[in-house]
C-alpha cells in the first residue's frame, strides 16, 4: 500500500467516502491524524497516531547536527524573519557627534585648544555617582570621599540600619571599581 495516498474508509454514507491516513509507524494500523516534520526544513511530514507522534516528538531535535555557532546564526536570522537587516541611516556618525558635543560641554574647561577628555566607561560613571563625585577627579580625591562616606554610612555608626548597610556595600563596590581603573594613575 502506498503511504502518500490515504485509503478511503466507508462511513456508512456511500455517496461520501472519507480519506483516512494510516499511521506511518511500522506495524501500526491506527489512523494517522497528527503530522510530525521529517526534517529541519519542514518540507515533508510523517502522519502518526497520537501515541506515535508523542513518541516521535520526544526524540526529535530541530537543532541536531548543528554546532553552537550554527544554532546562534539560525536564531539571529529567525529573529528578523530570515530577512536582511542593516543599520538605518548614518547613526554611527550622529552618535559620535553627539558624544563629542557632550564631552566638550561637560568635560572641558572651555578652552578651544584643549582636546575633550577621554570617554568614561559606564561602570566608572556609576561608581563616581555612588561616591557623589563628578569628573575629572584624581584617585586622591576618590580616597578622601570614600573615607568620608564610609564613616558616615557604616552600619555600626547608624545602629545597624539596613539602609545604611546597603549604602555602605554600594560605596565599597564603587571604590573597588574606581581603584581598578585609577590604579595605573598612582604608579
Amino acid at each position: 500500500m502506498e503511504r502518500d495516498m490515504p485509503p478511503f474508509e466507508n462511513t456508512g454514507y456511500d455517496d461520501r467516502p472519507v480519506r483516512v491516513r494510516c499511521c506511518d509507524s511500522p506495524g501500526c494500523a491506527a489512523s494517522g491524524d497528527y503530522r510530525a516534520p521529517k526534517n529541519r526544513d519542514l518540507s515533508g511530514y510523517y502522519w502518526f497516531c497520537l501515541d506515535h507522534v508523542r513518541e516521535y516528538n520526544r526524540g526529535w531535535d530541530f537543532f541536531s547536527g548543528m554546532n553552537t555557532v550554527q544554532i546562534e546564526a539560525y536564531n539571529r536570522s529567525a529573529s528578523v524573519w530570515e530577512r536582511p537587516s542593516w543599520p538605518m541611516g548614518e547613526w554611527h556618525q550622529r552618535e559620535q557627534q553627539l558624544r563629542d558635543a557632550i564631552r566638550r560641554e561637560f568635560f572641558s574647561d572651555g578652552a578651544a585648544d584643549v582636546s575633550p577628555s577621554p570617554p568614561m566607561s559606564k561602570a566608572e560613571r556609576e561608581a563616581l555617582a555612588v561616591l557623589e563625585l563628578t569628573p575629572p577627579v584624581s584617585f586622591a580625591d576618590i580616597k578622601v570621599q570614600y573615607r568620608l562616606l564610609v564613616k558616615q554610612h557604616h552600619p555600626d555608626a547608624n545602629g545597624g540600619s539596613r539602609v545604611a548597610e546597603e549604602k555602605f556595600k554600594g560605596i565599597n563596590q564603587a571604590f573597588t571599581v574606581l581603584k581598578e581603573i585609577y590604579e595605573g594613575d598612582e604608579l
